[in-house]
């Protein structure tokens, strides 16, 4: 997809991941190693990406439109990804007629919609010869294809384009993150050797990068694999057939309605060691190089695939790294064992808990 080459997974991405890692390490270290809940202020710092990569600038957390913005999308996940959800994506023109908890999506949506049209307009208004952020290539691909009939890039797709990484950029990457911390305050060996091996390859360099992760097998593993037994997404978006296709000979017609069953690939036993256990192994061979089976599929496969996942990859990378580099996570001292319980509301999280940041 030509967004891809637009502005996601770009050296000026990163710049804006590593910023807003810089920040949470700055609020980890006024904690003082004191309990903490991490996910509001994860979830802000994941938004505030988007909001860099998107519009070209970040929020305040007391901002109350960015405030609103926070609230608005996770009403609209919460909402569209329940079982109302559900059935308005096989009935949307009756779900808009029946009452029900539903018709908050319409109200969000127009929302999130009002909120992304302002700033296209203000960008249009400042428009310059150097795009600066998602919407600023947009834009600039909207004026050269103009004259091409068949483009399909336009204000509207533009506005959904921008909905949709916030959607799935804000709370997928926030709830890997929140498990994360938490299968490393219950493994506590693995994030030693994360550690180990992060003091001997970067060291105490400003900032770890991307592109250090080729350097770093053995953590490479250990978030890829924090990823497949995380499961945050087991069941992918609601697909259409277009036409009718056969697969491992059977035949579906065309308009069939397809859900993605993600969670059986991350968890096939004739793919990964140890299926059903928390095990950096099964991104690792013999030799201790990272390896990735062709199973793993959190971001989807083809042409459907997450279009923001190198954004994704980056965040969840630079993040943890940082973090544990420069902190030991535990629990607090009347907690004796980590809580591994889930909610899934649609998304696959971890129940509410608090950690201990521990200067390195």
């Amino acid at each position: 997809m030509a967004l891809r080459k637009l502005a996601l997974g770009t050296k000026t991405q990163e710049g804006h991941v590593q910023d807003e890692a810089c920040r949470l390490l700055r609020f980890f270290q006024k904690e003082k190693g004191n309990p903490v809940d991490p996910a509001c202020q994860l979830a802000n710092s994941m938004a505030n990406v988007i909001c860099a990569v998107a519009f070209g600038r970040r929020f305040s957390i007391e901002d109350p439109v960015f405030r609103q913005l926070i609230t608005t999308i996770d009403v609209l996940i919460n909402t569209r990804q329940s079982i109302w959800g559900r059935v308005y994506d096989l009935f949307p023109w009756l779900m808009h007629r029946l009452p029900g908890p539903h018709q908050r999506i319409f109200h969000d949506a127009k929302v999130l919609r009002a909120f992304i049209l302002q700033e296209i307009r203000s960008h249009q208004k400042d428009m310059t010869n150097e795009p600066q952020d998602l919407i600023d290539y947009y834009l600039h691909q909207i004026a050269a294809m103009e004259d091409d009939p068949k483009s399909t890039y336009n204000e509207e797709n533009l506005i959904q384009v921008v909905a949709d990484l916030f959607m799935a950029g804000t709370e997928a990457t926030t709830t890997t993150l929140l498990w994360a911390l938490l299968y490393m305050v219950a493994h506590p060996h693995i994030q030693e050797n994360v550690q180990n091996e992060l003091d001997a390859v970067v060291g105490s360099k400003q900032l770890i990068e991307y592109e250090d992760r080729k350097r770093l097998p053995y953590t490479n593993a250990v978030i890829h694999e924090i990823q497949r037994y995380g499961n945050v997404i087991p069941v992918g978006p609601l697909r259409q057939c277009i036409q009718g296709t056969t697969l491992l000979g059977i035949p579906i017609a065309k308009g069939t309605f397809i859900l993605p069953n993600i969670s059986s690939v991350l968890h096939d036993p004739e793919h990964w060691k140890t299926p059903q256990q928390f095990n950096p192994d099964n991104f690792l061979n013999d030799q201790g190089q990272f390896v990735c089976s062709e199973a793993f599929l959190p971001f989807l496969a083809g042409h459907r695939v997450c279009f923001g996942e190198q954004l994704a990859r980056m965040e969840l990378f630079t993040f943890f790294t940082n973090l544990l580099r420069s902190f030991t996570f535990q629990l607090p001292e009347s907690v004796k064992h980590a809580n591994l319980g889930c909610v899934y509301r649609p998304i696959l999280k971890p129940l509410p808990y608090e950690i201990c940041a521990i200067p390195r």
